[in-house]
């Protein structure tokens, strides 16, 4: 396991990622499976239908955007003055309100952090977003209109996303580099299919076939309210036909967004080519066995290159599921590496005498 060694404190001020000792890989992985859910399907399916992680007390914060389009968002707050805040990315077509986020949100909560969930556009709770535009796998725009939004009101900032929101994060990371907010001062993404492309592609195999039939399923129902809210600007003629993120992809995401077609969309949006420059400590964390990753996905030429970036593969795990036999390691594994990096100690020092002082 990997152990900073240097001045945390300083790390959230400004990052100081040659302090860091050089363990690009984590090779031995704290997680151990349930033994009854030792298969990767079994790890991926457990919690999207068993977990219970509690009705859902978050408030609603609604963020407006430079397009003129507004980002619904969900906080845990806690009764006193946080100054610190993570901010959590669901996958696709998830949402706030996903099981994965619920418990993440949870623990972190308890452990002293505020944390704003954010959802895709079109994705949270109360619908449709204003705008034309929806989002995709490799969008940063909103994330960084988030960030920004953070940035003025926190201290300390960390980032965690999940499959297609850990895309995301790792791509924003990557693109501003340097310049990203000296407040932000770590990362953590589970699952995360850096090659969209080849993942896409892992999908239309027979053993997945069930969670791309899911997925398609909400994106046709998604372009429908799309259509719906805007006549005549999507054209829906053989949307019920189609069967595979490629089809779909082609006809309405890269068009949307600008991408030509289906294979721009995944070259240019795959987080893969960002990660040798991402400069803030970032822990990405891909189950060797995640039915919906390839090898392009495990990118240990990327963790060895790059100092910032540490790469734990886990035997096993799932997709997004990391059920051990004392609850879910991925929600403990991601406080423990947050609160390392930016050292949790000085931040409820600071919470504590802010309260006093106020």
């Amino acid at each position: 396991m990997h152990h900073a060694s240097a001045d945390a404190a300083s790390r959230c001020a400004r990052r100081g990622v040659g302090q860091h000792p050089r363990v690009p890989l984590i090779e031995r992985s704290t997680f151990q499976p349930w033994p009854l859910l030792r298969g990767p399907h079994a790890q991926t399916c457990w919690p999207t239908l068993l977990r219970r992680p509690g009705p859902v007390d978050a408030q609603a914060e609604l963020i407006p955007t430079p397009d003129g389009d507004i980002l619904e968002n969900e906080w845990w707050r806690g009764p006193a003055l946080a100054q610190r805040v993570a901010i959590l990315s669901h996958g696709l077509e998830g949402s706030s309100r996903g099981k994965y986020v619920i418990g993440l949100a949870r623990v972190l909560r308890a452990a002293g952090w505020d944390v704003l969930a954010r959802n895709f556009r079109g994705c949270g709770p109360g619908g449709m977003n204003r705008a034309f535009r929806l989002y995709h796998s490799g969008e940063t725009d909103d994330l960084a209109t988030v960030v920004a939004w953070a940035a003025e009101r926190y201290e300390c900032i960390v980032l965690a996303g999940f499959s297609a929101g850990g895309n995301q994060t790792l791509r924003y990371l990557g693109q501003v580099s340097d310049a990203v907010s000296p407040r932000v001062a770590a990362a953590v993404a589970f699952s995360v299919p850096c090659d969209l492309g080849s993942s896409s592609r892992r999908l239309e195999t027979a053993e997945n076939r069930i969670y791309l039939v899911r997925f398609m399923k909400r994106l046709r129902e998604k372009i429908r309210a799309k259509e719906a809210q805007f006549p005549g600007k999507l054209e829906l003629r053989g949307l019920d036909k189609m069967r595979t993120f490629w089809e779909f992809d082609d006809r309405f995401t890269a068009p949307m967004f600008g991408f030509g077609n289906a294979a721009g969309y995944y070259e240019q949006a795959s987080s893969a080519p960002w990660l040798e420059r991402i400069r803030v400590p970032t822990l990405l964390v891909n189950a060797a066995d995640d039915p919906f990753l390839t090898p392009p996905c495990q990118p240990v030429d990327a963790a060895l290159a790059n100092p910032a970036l540490f790469l734990e593969m886990p035997a096993h795990g799932g997709h997004v599921g990391f059920v051990g036999s004392d609850g879910y390691w991925s929600d403990h594994r991601a406080l423990a590496w947050c609160e390392e990096v930016t050292g949790a100690p000085r931040w409820r020092g600071a919470a504590n005498a802010a309260k006093a002082a106020g």
